[in-house]
């Protein structure tokens, strides 16, 4: 059986009214509601209607009734005022993006101290029906607003890996554990897809994005122990955020942890930088996971992070995201050096 969150379905509002002279509508409503089939359920001042009829309710509320006494929820999550509504209406492109899967993978080389390609990041971008490209940022933003962040972070988990299954190097994914509900179920499919495609799972690295936001520890490490037990590895990203001891990371136990950008660029003349970057260095070895830069621009920042001790490098210096993996190749290898 399909899981919604897996499938999205159209969402259902929840809508309670409030004040006495919006409530003396709420007969008419009601009856319109049914007429077009749109209600679902009803109460004495609050209804449940389909995602169809919203659009004009919500016409019909800023039209003839006071609207700062109007509140909606979805998914029994918390009230908001109805003005709100808006940014789930205009949001609902997304649902076709993850039902039609209109969506691809670009790659970022990753590089070793010979500036030798590692392995990839695997980076998805998105397309509308038409295939214009949609920014990243507002696909997820779009899936924020809409509670489809399981959805859209499946459907790019697996087109990842099923698009990285003729690659013979490393594979970084992202992936978003607050999204996740259940490893053993939500991640069930991914599992089950790289054994089909008989790719060695110790090839992908499922690298942790949001470490800021993980306030469930043990829902991470339950994650991580799900990964780690399938055979695959598992990357922590801006881990200065979000795991700030020593014994967290070693009860995480990751395989590798990476540098933040904004700690990167320009570490070759910033003490500041250079003091984060060796305190990150020295947490990375002391639980045993590999020590990658990110978004490294310049030569000099390279050099100074490589007489450090760090292992892996990732940046425009290397390479850009792009489709074309032996493009990049040929680039890194005559580039990083």
């Amino acid at each position: 059986m399909n899981c919604r969150n897996c499938f999205p379905t159209s969402i259902c509002y929840e809508i309670v009214i409030d004040g006495e002279s919006n409530r003396n509508y709420i007969p008419d409503i009601i009856k319109q509601l049914k007429r077009n089939n749109m209600l679902i359920h009803e109460e004495k001042t609050s209804f449940l209607i389909k995602e169809e009829g919203i659009v004009e309710l919500y016409d019909f509320f800023t039209d003839h009734l006071d609207t700062s006494s109007i509140r909606f929820r979805v998914d029994k999550e918390k009230w908001r005022p109805i003005h709100e509504v808006e940014e789930l209406i205009q949001s609902q492109w997304i649902d076709k993006v993850i039902r039609e899967q209109l969506v691809t993978c670009y790659y970022q080389p990753i590089v070793d101290v010979e500036g030798k390609v590692y392995g990839y990041e695997a980076l998805s971008r998105f397309f509308d029906e038409v295939g214009n490209p949609i920014p990243p940022l507002e696909a997820y933003k779009a899936a924020k607003r809409r509670n489809r962040m399981y959805s859209l972070d499946r459907v790019c988990r697996m087109n990842a890996v099923q698009q990285s299954s003729l690659l013979n190097k490393k594979v970084f994914i992202n992936f978003v554990p607050t999204s996740i509900y259940s490893p053993e179920h939500c991640l069930k499919s991914t599992v089950q897809l790289a054994q089909q495609l008989g790719i060695d799972p110790s090839n992908f690295v499922f690298e942790v994005v949001e470490t800021e936001q993980v306030e469930d520890l043990e829902h991470l490490k339950r994650i991580l122990l799900y990964y780690k037990e399938k055979g695959f590895n598992y990357a922590l990203d801006d881990v200065g955020e979000g795991f700030s001891s020593i014994e967290v990371l070693r009860e995480l136990a990751p395989n590798y942890m990476k540098l933040d950008m904004r700690y990167v660029q320009g570490v070759s003349e910033d003490k500041d930088k250079q003091e984060t970057a060796k305190h990150f260095l020295k947490a990375a070895i002391q639980v045993g996971a590999i020590p990658l830069a990110e978004g490294i621009e310049e030569k000099e920042d390279f050099l100074w992070l490589r007489n450090m001790g760090y292992q892996l490098f990732q940046g425009y210096l290397f390479g850009k995201p792009s489709p074309h993996i032996h493009t990049d190749l040929h680039k890194v290898e005559n580039n990083g050096k």
